[in-house]
């Protein structure tokens, strides 16, 4: 089982600092996603702004989270 994540902040260049349950902090890259339909909404730098944690992973709305599987393994 991956840990939560227990804190998330919007950085510069649509990326997020990560602080996992484990204690581990991680830089998670949004700029690869953004050609999907469903997070091209978060070109808009305040949406982005807006992430939040929600159920152990990272949401910016009802429509648009990731999967925590994705932000752990792909962070660095």
């Amino acid at each position: 089982m991956l840990p939560a994540i227990v804190a998330v902040a919007p950085l510069p260049n649509y990326r997020l600092s990560l602080k996992f349950a484990n204690g581990e902090s991680k830089t998670f890259d949004m700029q690869a996603y953004l050609d999907y339909a469903v997070y091209r909404p978060l070109l808009d730098k305040q949406l982005f702004a807006h992430v939040y944690i929600e159920g152990g992973t990272v949401a910016w709305s009802d429509a648009i989270d990731m999967a925590p599987e994705t932000l752990y393994l792909e962070s660095r």
